[in-house]
């Protein structure tokens, strides 16, 4: 029991258990009175408690409601000083690197000092057959896929001229946690941002900064969710603002380029032979088709088998039965297919500087043809609507 509060309380051994009710609306730890005769007696003093609490709520509230402190930026890197760039495009500063809450389940490479996925490793030593997926376990895949459409969805909506990537960045962050999942690129092999923004002349892996979206620019956004102990995998290509007539066809052709390679997807069909229907589309546009990067196997492993190239007469192994879950994604250049990457090691620019854009889906195959995990509930296949990816 506790003992009165007025310090002149004649039977100050006794229980009291009159509370103070302005303690208690200002959230302060309450003060108790063996009867009122002790309460009055003791209000001159006690009432001074009071200012002092709602001083201190008033603080609270304040600082509850205030903006969030201004990101500090991080330098410049030292590699981008005295760098020869292809394009007009350059570096700018980064934010510090985004917190996942520990409550959202990761995969093996979040917390690794170096980033490395030691399942994939596993895998790629391994005979890496072609995994099947059904069930339960599709399932899985299935709703990965779905989360990550909708954080590309909100991603889409923070991509317009004025924004920066940062920003972009921060947006699909909060909508992957918002939903439970873990933004697969963090801290893939030490990716330091939650999703790639790749702009103008960047083929892919570019890293979110503060780089502000200028009228004209073409911006893919490529989103990965991790959620169930499965990955789903997807990017678009946004037009931002007066986009010219060769970016807007080349925008064009990159949806193009996986739509017809995504028709020919069914039981049977051999991965390699994706790549002569992407290369035959590209050509007709002028456009070329990058050969570094491809497609990939997906699900538990952000990445695994098949390999799933995009450009003719490639090598890759493996006939499509069902069940398989890929990705296609390709990246289709204004210029020529060669690439290299920035001294940041993930940047990956067209060697000429030109524009590049890229469309991505994760399907699995049917009995007949193809599911797209990945598309929007409105759209089971591939209708191309310029409105869809145009920003302002």
């Amino acid at each position: 029991m506790a003992s009165c509060s007025n310090p002149a309380c004649p039977t100050k051994e006794a229980a009291a258990t009159l509370s103070c009710p302005n303690c208690i609306k200002l959230n302060m730890a309450p003060c108790f009175f063996c009867g009122q005769d002790c309460f009055k007696a003791a209000w001159g003093e006690h009432k001074k408690l009071h200012k002092l609490g709602k001083a201190l709520e008033a603080a609270r509230i304040a600082k509850a409601n205030a903006a969030p402190p201004p990101v500090e930026p991080t330098a410049l890197p030292d590699w981008a000083r005295h760098y020869s760039f292809s394009g007009a495009l350059r570096p700018a500063q980064q934010s510090p690197t985004r917190i996942v809450p520990s409550r959202i389940p990761r995969p093996d490479y979040a917390d690794h000092p170096d980033g490395a996925s030691l399942s994939e490793q596993r895998d790629k030593s391994s005979d890496r057959a072609i995994k099947v997926y059904s069930g339960e376990e599709l399932e899985r895949v299935r709703h990965a896929c779905k989360m990550g459409r909708e954080v590309l969805d909100e991603g889409g909506k923070a991509c317009r001229v004025g924004a920066t990537c940062d920003e972009i960045d921060r947006v699909v962050h909060e909508a992957a946690v918002e939903r439970d999942c873990y933004p697969s690129p963090l801290n893939y092999y030490n990716f330091p941002k939650s999703v790639c923004t790749s702009v103008n002349e960047v083929i892919c892996h570019g890293i979110p900064d503060f780089y502000e979206i200028q009228d004209g620019d073409i911006v893919n956004i490529d989103v990965t969710t991790f959620v169930g102990g499965c990955h789903g995998d997807l990017n678009e290509t946004f037009m931002c603002g007066n986009v010219d007539a060769d970016g807007q066809k080349l925008v064009r052709t990159a949806f193009d380029c996986l739509a017809v390679a995504l028709a020919e997807c069914r039981p049977g069909t051999l991965y390699r032979d994706l790549g002569n229907k992407i290369t035959k589309r590209a050509t007709k546009s002028n456009c070329s088709v990058v050969k570094t990067y491809c497609g990939h196997g997906i699900g538990n492993l952000f990445h695994t088998s098949p390999n799933v190239p995009h450009y003719a007469k490639n090598k890759a192994k493996g006939v499509m039965k069902k069940g398989h879950v890929f990705t296609v994604e390709p990246m289709i250049n204004l210029g020529s297919y060669e690439d290299f990457t920035w001294g940041d090691n993930w940047t990956a620019v067209t060697m000429d500087g030109k524009r590049s854009a890229q469309f991505e889906h994760t399907v699995v195959v049917t009995d007949n043809g193809i599911e797209i995990l990945t598309a929007r509930d409105d759209e089971p296949v591939m209708l191309w609507d310029a409105a869809k990816n145009s920003r302002q």
